[in-house]
């Protein structure tokens, strides 16, 4: 067989890669027949098929929900007993009556193999009633989770319940052909076809179990996971350069610019009005050259700079005779233009799609646009195959034409469809209100899509509509926001088209600019650890951003606070979705028992097992991390994840010891299933409190992988350390950042290692050792030296010509004291409470109004 180089060669062997991951037939040792009309199949100890077909002709055809029956075969025994089948697995036993026919409560039944409540018998027509709920295919119009008739939003049933079971009935779903692009085909016989779920309260095995039948979720580049900036505004390409500078003067990360729909021509001679005259016109595929004169020139220059584009499309109205295309398409489709008719959108016409590929949208992709932004709005079926999802359809033929054309990893930003849309990665949640009630709702709105593995939702952060009374964009509440947007799984800040939403940072002054600037920053900080993250979300089908019950199942703290969640394995969030009182947000939160957790922007350790109120500046988050965390960081001077950086930071969290696993890849290529490479770094701490921490050499490889890293680790919540040593060599205090060297970090109080470029491929050890006796109470330090110099420096505006007594005046220099004076580390920290509490009698020696006395005094915590 001669070697394949050509495009075409590639196209078809990535393809037929991907679709190989995927085997709707089963292994015929997983069948058990019972009868000509019944058929079961065991494809986990937790999950059965069960199908009844008066006919007998069942499929073995994918399903839009099912992809995948070739599973390795569990342990599992049959036996025939009184007329009755049963099947058992360690966790489930099936029993049928042989004979009974269709399935019913008389005649199929299966109990969970388990004790305690998390036991159950099930059969056909049982309610369930503790679902704990999926998601929904939009936000539009919603303030919370109210629409603007009144109406409730109404989730979808999820896969999870805390009955302990779900029974996913597949009867209805469409298939898929056996062509080399699967197609739709419409199911001929009208039987049973159900996947029934047994789990108990292991949430995390139904998942698990989930992706193995309906696919995966793919990983998505590694750049969706920057700072996306959007707006609904008709940007030119002057403009959007303009913007760009701006980004780049600030110091401001970026990586996807979204342009929505007036990148494109919109209006046609007869187009349909609404009751103000405006265009319904929303479709379009030629580009608005007076706002981009030269597209090809502009996507270049994005190019150039690291930043993605997507592009909005509207495609209902198909391609209309002003288009640029038209031509084209129509002879491709062999179409009359003699009336010069717009030639209609037909999603289900595999003709008409792949022509739409071929000729309008392929070549902008190599002109330079990364992916699409699908924004179906319009009917709902297809108008030639009844209740097949536009929606659903969409998704799946642009992500699967990204696949089969390009080597770049597909992506679409798309709304929600239905179960196996999980498959196509990025939701666009829609046009909420600009209000406290939507930045309230979307964390559980965000949460409970995990059950369903659509993990990726992309919220218009800031809010997208404006409520009645509107009068411009309320500065607490956009900083909130971002904060929880870079705690959400996509960042995305969007709005409608109006003069007052300018979301900007750089039009924003103070504490507000410093939130949102931190909080953007703090997202790319933590892009390895994302990242990471998102490899297991498709090793395992748990997302990002998930509920509390996935790892504490048997805690009702879990289920109320349905708010709060997990970020990745190793934080928790409480996220802040009410105004502040006095300029302080208190929020409800949980903190599981098994481990203590450090409240980063605070510095403080608090104990798990525990429901706490805590309160917070406008510069501050609840962000919790589980003690003794090893977590992959990203330095502050990275501007975008087009690329890997060549230093990587480790954060080391205090209170136990940890141990990592850090995923990288090539960042954008097909065959990240195999091409990557892990690094594993543990701690370990001694009887004396010494740290040592391990970087295993990096196993896997991947295609551009640099043969050595440069670490910079930082220890936060730690002492001042006596000695250092790499490799058991010695590391020498200094302040001014050599390439190895080792320094104190009084304002967070943290140590911060820098050690030099480093084989990958060798193992490195470093060791932190500290002074034996006696240790400085440093808990929550961080917060009051901010506290302190917040105070200080506005009091001085209050009062110019005050001068303050030397203690109190070397009391709020503290954390730079700790970085000039370390041989005085304990004695600083200890004088520093001491003076802090004595605050109130130190402020009366100045002698200041009551009033400014009293607000000083509240800024510290201290009334």
């Amino acid at each position: 067989m001669k070697p394949c180089f050509s495009l075409l060669c590639l196209i078809l062997l990535v393809a037929s890669h991907t679709q190989a991951q995927n085997n709707p037939s089963p292994d015929e040792r997983a069948i058990v027949s019972a009868g000509k009309e019944v058929r079961f199949t065991v494809l986990t100890p937790g999950l059965i098929r069960m199908e009844w077909d008066s006919t007998g002709a069942f499929t073995n055809n994918a399903s839009f929900v099912i992809v995948n029956r070739r599973l390795p075969v569990p342990s599992f025994k049959q036996s025939t007993k009184g007329g009755w089948l049963s099947i058992s697995t360690s966790t489930l036993e099936l029993r049928y009556k042989l004979g009974a026919g269709k399935f019913n409560a008389d005649n199929l039944t299966v109990r969970y193999l388990a004790a305690g409540k998390t036991g159950f018998n099930w059969k056909p027509g049982m309610v369930q009633k503790a679902n704990l709920k999926g998601t929904a295919r939009t936000l539009d119009g919603y303030d919370g989770d109210t629409y603007h008739n009144g109406n409730k939003l109404q989730l979808e049933d999820g896969l999870l319940a805390r009955d302990g079971w779900h029974l996913l009935d597949d009867s209805r779903s469409f298939l898929f052909d056996k062509s080399d692009w699967p197609w739709v085909e419409e199911r001929k016989n009208a039987g049973i076809d159900w996947y029934f779920m047994g789990y108990g309260n292991q949430y995390k095995t139904a998942l698990a179990d989930y992706i193995k039948v309906a696919g995966k979720v793919p990983l998505p580049p590694r750049y969706t996971f920057g700072y996306w900036w959007s707006r609904y505004w008709a940007y030119s390409d002057n403009e959007l350069r303009d913007l760009v500078r701006n980004f780049n003067r600030f110091q401001v990360p970026l990586d996807v610019l979204v342009i929505d729909m007036d990148w494109h021509t919109t209006d046609s001679v007869g187009a349909p009005r609404d009751e103000f005259g405006q265009s319904k016109w929303w479709t379009g595929w030629t580009w608005n050259k007076g706002l981009f004169t030269h597209p090809e020139k502009f996507l270049q220059w994005t190019n150039e700079r690291h930043l993605k584009t997507t592009l909005n499309l509207h495609p209902a109205s198909g391609i209309a005779p002003f288009e640029e295309q038209y031509a084209a398409f129509a002879q491709k489709m062999n179409f009359d233009t003699s009336a010069r008719r717009n030639i209609p959108y037909i999603g289900s016409d595999k003709q008409f799609m792949q022509t739409l590929f071929d000729v309008v949208l392929k070549p902008m992709e190599q002109q330079g646009v990364d992916f699409w932004w699908l924004d179906w709005q319009q009917w709902g079926e297809d108008k030639k195959i009844k209740g097949l999802s536009n929606t659903w359809w969409l998704n799946y033929m642009f992500f699967t034409a990204m696949e089969r054309s390009r080597k770049e990893r597909p992506m679409l930003y798309h709304r929600w469809g239905g179960l196996g849309n999980h498959r196509y990665q990025i939701g666009f949640s829609g046009d909420a209100y600009v209000t406290w009630k939507s930045l309230e709702y979307q964390p559980y709105f965000t949460n409970a899509a995990s059950n369903v593995l659509y993990g990726y939702w992309s919220h218009d952060i800031g809010g997208h509509q404006i409520p009645k009374n509107f009068t411009g964009l309320d500065p607490e509440l956009y900083t909130r926001w971002m904060q929880y947007g870079a705690l959400s799984p996509v960042f995305r800040t969007h709005s409608m088209k109006n003069a007052l939403l300018n979301k900007e940072i750089w039009n924003f002054r103070g504490e507000y600019f410093d939130g949102q600037y931190d909080a953007i920053k703090l997202r790319y900080a933590l892009a390895p650890y994302i990242y990471t993250m998102a490899r297991k979300t498709y090793e395992t089908g748990i997302s990002l951003c998930r509920p509390m019950y996935y790892d504490y199942p048997t805690n009702q703290e879990a289920y109320d606070l349905d708010r709060q969640y997990q970020f990745g394995d190793d934080i928790l969030v409480a996220p802040i979705g009410a105004p502040s009182v006095d300029g302080r947000s208190t929020v409800k939160v949980w903190l599981p028992s098994g481990n203590d957790w450090y409240e980063w922007h605070t510095g403080t350790r608090l104990k798990g097992g525990q429901v706490l109120e805590r309160s917070f500046a406008i510069d501050e988050y609840p962000i919790y991390v589980k003690a003794g965390t090893v977590l992959p960081m990203y330095l502050d001077n990275v501007q975008h994840l087009d690329e890997n950086p060549d230093t990587l930071r480790i954060g080391i969290f205090p209170g136990a010891a940890g141990q990592t696993k850090i995923y990288e890849d090539a960042g954008n290529d097909q065959q990240y299933d195999t091409h990557y490479a892990q690094t594993t770094v543990s701690t370990a701490i001694k009887a004396d409190s010494s740290l040592t921490l391990t970087i295993e050499p990096r196993q896997g490889q991947y295609p551009g992988m640099k043969p050595t890293r440069t670490y910079q680790l930082t220890l936060y919540g730690a002492q001042m350390p006596e000695q250092v040593l790499l490799n058991g060599q010695a590391v020498n205090w200094n302040n001014s950042g050599n390439s190895v060297s080792w320094r104190y970090n009084g304002r967070e109080m943290s140590v911060n290692i820098q050690l030099p470029s480093l084989p990958a491929d060798q193992q490195t050890i470093v060791t932190v050792q500290y002074a034996s006796g006696k240790y400085a109470d440093i808990n929550g330090l961080p917060q009051l030296f901010k506290r302190l110099s917040k105070a200080t420096t506005a009091l001085k505006f209050k009062n110019a010509g005050l001068v303050l007594p030397r203690a109190w005046a070397r009391t709020e220099e503290t954390n730079l004291l700790l970085e000039y004076e370390p041989q005085n580390f304990q004695s600083l920290v200890n004088s520093f409470r001491e003076q802090y509490a004595h605050m109130p009698e130190l402020i009366r020696t100045v002698k200041l109004d009551a009033a400014i006395e009293e607000w000083y005094l509240k800024s510290l915590g201290l009334r």
